[in-house]
């Protein structure tokens, strides 16, 4: 007999296993807790390991907030191979003596941090003219790329062996770390692709805090739910607002209600009510001395009458 799906709510941070699609781990963790719904918050390619934070139920309305956050990293490059994709999917197309040292690294790393712009690759999820990139590479096509902004927060050393390199950043939304491997050891003079990937850090949430599939099997549902963190930890950047009852009650019927309070005009807020219910996020309209408007853009189902 088929059990029915549950409206669980929350936000589950995996430590993804390799060989996993970022599809097939969301339809995984939905069968676990057997949600109704699920969705992740920014794909890690299958070979990649770690963070990826699911979100179910009505925490799926705010993955926004994840999306577009800084991602952390480990990367391990082995230097003096160049491989057709950036990474071990490929086959290795050239090789090259390596003669590096460590302070040679330093320097060279030193140089890929802050702004730049970087060629999206071909063996990627993008599209044109409405087929993955990908498809086009699988078929020995290649097409022009816009370069795009990207912005290396951090970037540090961590190992040198067997000319394996490690090395953890911190990157924006939108950086290829196969691409940056690649750019990496052709700055080192000596080529390189990218041989494991392990996601450390996003929005805010780091590894320590996540928990893998098997030890998730292993709990009764009730203890798996609570592994999961609320739905507004997805939104903590953004300010707070305490809403009395009248005015939440007003917000949960879809009205703009005027609240008495002075706030921020075009300002997005994570909206409470008296009792510290998250009800969503709201815009902040312009306001006169009697206060400010409130203008919904995401509300929590559960905060509905």
């Amino acid at each position: 007999m088929k059990i029915p799906r549950r409206a669980v709510d929350g936000v589950l941070l995996l430590d993804k296993p390799e060989g996993l699609s970022s599809n097939s781990a969301v339809g995984w963790a939905k069968r676990l807790f057997n949600a109704e719904k699920a969705g992740h918050t920014g794909t890690l390619d299958p070979f990649a390991t770690g963070l990826l934070p699911i979100c179910l139920g009505e925490a799926t309305k705010f993955s926004r907030f994840i999306l577009d956050a800084e991602k952390g990293y480990r990367a391990t490059l082995r230097l003096g191979e160049v491989s057709s994709t950036g990474d071990t999917e490929g086959e290795i197309i050239q090789r090259r003596s390596v003669n590096v040292s460590i302070d040679k690294i330093a320097d060279i790393l030193k140089a890929f941090q802050g702004a730049q712009t970087q060629v999206p690759p071909m063996h990627s999820a993008l599209k044109r003219d409405g087929v993955p990139l990908y498809k086009l590479a699988r078929q020995g096509l290649t097409v022009e790329r816009d370069a795009r902004a990207i912005v290396v927060n951090d970037i540090t050393f961590v190992s040198l062996n067997d000319n394996e390199l490690v090395i953890d950043t911190n990157v924006s939304k939108g950086t290829y770390i196969r691409v940056l491997a690649q750019d990496i050891g052709e700055a080192l003079g000596c080529g390189a692709h990218l041989i494991g990937l392990r996601r450390t850090s996003t929005g805010g949430f780091t590894l320590a805090n996540s928990i893998n599939f098997e030890a998730l099997e292993k709990l009764a549902i009730e203890q798996r739910d609570a592994t999961l963190l609320p739905a507004d930890t997805l939104a903590t950047a953004l300010p707070e607002v305490t809403l009395t009852e009248p005015e939440a009650s007003a917000l949960r019927n879809g009205q703009v209600p005027q609240i008495a309070q002075q706030l921020v005009p075009d300002c997005e807020y994570r909206i409470y009510d008296v009792a510290r219910k998250f009800l969503g996020v709201a815009h902040a309209q312009n306001h006169d001395e009697s206060g400010s408007f409130l203008t919904v853009t995401r509300l929590m189902a559960t905060g509905e009458p």
